[in-house]
């Protein structure tokens, strides 16, 4: 089967021809047909499998007949990087085409969103959470919606979004097409199907295992070690691409510094970044212009640059699912890929799930030449935060301080307290007064809900 066997409108066709597509992949073939014919589709498939065009190309198709600038298709993405993705797929296969496609998400300025759906578009991809505020502002209508697409719907579980999904629809008229895809399926999940879906068509392409497309290699190493074995694995491993992966936002700051040290041309992805800085660090990562990207789980799904030749799990993830999810960011589009996963005594208990997923025993392998019996330092100075300073240091400071020199610790206690204040606020707190004053107890500030 080939990609002109759809029969796709001339202007889809243009897109598709340009965009290189030849044979469709096996989840292509299966899903496009009955998504032409107007059915609801529940798909199953691991990333990487091209899923993003088995339903943009039937909804660009959908689309090219009846009115434009009302709002006809809506497909709802856990992450900011997923929609981004989501929306330059659209833009690239529909690019002959005159569809506009608005992404909608936290983080960057609602203004500029608000100028684009005013000037009309027939596609949103949006984040639950920002497209709430769009509907509650009635900047966003939804009434002649005529497809619902719900991408990664397992992941968006795994952040707290089924509640905000299911308000959504509430938003979206009950006749309308449903698109449901997600690489795993638990209860919440399959309820949340049952309840949205009219009698869809299941498709199914190996959910629960990685590509084939990957090797996948164990290297048990200490935890203060890890650092050291990865400079020494990208030294000895030829590469192109490389997506490392961390635990927490603050370990994948410190890893891309260390790398860049190293002289490797290297950015970190991490939920502490703006969007902007953000978005040019996976920029960089697309265009080459940087090699490493050192990313938390928040990236697992929202990158697709097919040149990614090594994934590095710097840690262990926490399920056998964020696992694959991770890896299926290389091997893509039936190029090989290698996935290597650092692993402490710690992590034995999920290896055993992840060697049962793959149905194999996975290689471990040591690095020839390593010095894997280092000591540990006394104390973790490779991510430790910087320690706070103690009240005797301050009151050593304040005595060697020269007459007429203020310091932190001699600085008058008003102005002491309007620094408290400050530091407080900033956490979200209401600074406790000085004695004297009426007592107020500490109060957490009203913030909204991350996005």
């Amino acid at each position: 089967m080939e990609f002109h066997t759809f029969n796709f409108h001339p202007r889809v066709a243009a897109g598709v021809t340009a965009a290189g597509y030849v044979t469709p992949t096996p989840i292509q073939a299966q899903a496009i047909p009955p998504v032409l014919l107007g059915r609801d589709v529940m798909g199953l498939a691991q990333t990487g499998t091209g899923k993003t065009a088995a339903f943009v190309l039937p909804i660009l198709q959908r689309l090219m007949q009846g009115e434009h600038r009302n709002v006809r298709a809506l497909i709802i993405a856990p992450t900011r990087e997923l929609a981004e993705q989501i929306h330059e797929t659209i833009n690239s296969l529909g690019q002959q085409t005159r569809l506009r496609s608005v992404t909608v998400y936290g983080g960057v300025a609602v203004n500029n969103q608000v100028e684009k759906l005013r000037r009309g578009a027939e596609i949103i991809v949006a984040c639950p959470g920002r497209l709430l505020d769009h509907i509650n502002q009635r900047t966003i209508n939804l009434s002649h919606l005529e497809v619902l697409v719900l991408d990664e719907a397992d992941r968006m579980f795994d952040m707290g979004f089924l509640p905000d999904i299911r308000k959504i629809i509430r938003h979206v008229p009950a006749k309308r097409q449903t698109l449901l895809f997600s690489a795993t399926m638990p209860d919440d999940i399959r309820r949340l199907a049952h309840d949205v879906l009219n009698n869809p068509v299941t498709v199914q392409v190996n959910p629960a295992v990685p590509a084939n497309t990957v090797s996948h290699a164990l290297y048990p190493v200490d935890q203060h070690l890890k650092t050291s074995l990865l400079l020494e694995l990208l030294k000895h491993t030829d590469t192109e691409s490389v997506l490392i992966f961390t635990r927490t936002k603050h370990r994948a700051k410190r890893v891309g510094q260390q790398l860049e040290k190293a002289g490797y041309r290297a950015a970190s992805l991490q939920g502490n970044l703006s969007q902007n800085r953000r978005q040019a660090a996976l920029d960089g990562f697309r265009d080459g212009s940087y090699q490493i990207l050192v990313a938390t789980d928040i990236a697992a799904r929202g990158i697709d640059v097919s040149r990614i030749s090594h994934v590095i799990n710097y840690d262990m993830p926490d399920t056998a699912d964020a696992y694959t999810h991770r890896i299926g960011r290389t091997g893509r589009a039936a190029k090989t890929g290698d996935a290597f996963t650092f692993i402490t005594r710690e992590d034995e208990a999920m290896v055993r799930s992840i060697e049962g997923v793959l149905n194999e025993k996975v290689e471990r392998r040591t690095l020839k030449g390593f010095d894997y019996k280092k000591q540990a330092p006394v104390r973790d100075t490779e991510f430790a935060r910087p320690p706070r300073q103690q009240q005797g240091q301050r009151q050593r400071e304040k005595s060697a301080a020269p007459p007429g020199v203020r310091t932190a610790a001699n600085a008058p206690q008003k102005g002491r307290q309007a620094q408290l204040a400050r530091t407080a606020s900033s956490q979200g707190f209401a600074a406790r007064p000085s004695s004297g004053a009426t007592t107020h107890k500490y109060r957490p500030q009203k913030s909204a809900p991350g996005r």
